[in-house]
């Protein structure tokens, strides 16, 4: 009885330092969750309490914050704006870099491995630089203070990156597995669409999560070429029209945060597997 119950013993005290290291890494990423939630069902005056705990409800909670949001602002409109700006985007980005990254790692093109490098490079420059060439594009295309100016200016970011990304991730794929599918019929684009896309089902959707993510996140364009308040993204609408001199409006903001932090977070969190897989695919070629 003595073995068994050491081992026990053994691995009750593992398991107690395993989730004690973790345990302050758990409370530092969930602690802003908690409080946005918390501040966003709290009364104004319990907001500005300085002589209460203010972690913890003083006054009953209030969807009066939430309420506030879908009545004074343009805020159903900004959600609506940023999922189909980040549904369009990611389509994009897609039908990009597939066919770019697959030519990159399969055709015998001189030089594929520094241009591949290249491409990832203009990843590399700064939003701030390119801000005014693509207000020009922009303006030039009669797109200024239209959502549509984002869907044609993000995949300049997005584009790059998939295609580096997934260049890496089709390398990874077994050459014999196209060479086989040639010799039953089929071409280049046949031995894509049939065998290497089913395979390759992490790294696209490693690629559609990072331009749909980086699509959500997105100020600086967002803030440069849109301008009316129907057609502005989330990231855009809440601080501008939520914050008004000195006046911010604490709870709609927290709420406005947590409703769309929160549902896009659990959702990535389901592909967290995928999404790992898909990026150590890239990165390990």
């Amino acid at each position: 009885m003595a073995g068994p119950r050491t081992y026990r013993q053994k691995e009750i005290r593992r398991h107690l330092w395993i989730y004690g290291a973790l345990t302050p890494y758990i409370i530092i990423a969930v602690f802003p969750i908690y409080w946005m939630a918390i501040t966003a069902f709290k009364q104004d005056p319990d907001l500005y309490r300085m002589d209460a705990f203010p972690l913890w409800f003083h006054l009953a909670p209030t969807w009066k914050h939430f309420s506030y949001l879908f009545t004074n602002t343009n805020y159903g409109a900004w959600i609506v704006n940023t999922m189909v700006i980040a549904a369009w985007v990611a389509v994009i980005t897609l039908l990009a870099a597939v066919p770019a990254g697959y030519a990159l790692a399969r055709l015998r093109i001189p030089g594929a491995e520094n241009l591949g490098i290249a491409v990832f490079m203009t990843y590399l420059v700064p939003a701030i630089i390119l801000f005014l060439p693509l207000a020009r594009v922009v303006s030039m295309l009669g797109l200024q203070d239209s959502w549509w100016a984002l869907v044609l200016v993000y995949p300049t970011v997005t584009i790059p990156f998939c295609t580096w990304l997934l260049m890496g991730f089709f390398k990874t794929v077994p050459v014999e597995m196209e060479e086989a599918a040639r010799v039953d019929g089929c071409g280049y684009w046949g031995a894509l669409v049939r065998i290497v896309l089913p395979v390759s089902v992490p790294g696209i959707l490693t690629a559609v999560i990072f331009a749909f993510t980086l699509s959500m996140q997105d100020f600086l364009y967002g803030l440069a070429f849109v301008a009316p308040g129907d057609q502005k993204p989330v990231t855009v609408g809440v601080p501008t029209e939520l914050i008004r001199g000195d006046v911010f409006f604490w709870g709609s903001l927290m709420a406005a945060a947590l409703m769309v932090g929160l549902p896009v977070a659990i959702l990535n969190n389901f592909f967290l597997d995928r999404f790992i897989q898909g990026i150590t695919g890239g990165v390990g070629k």
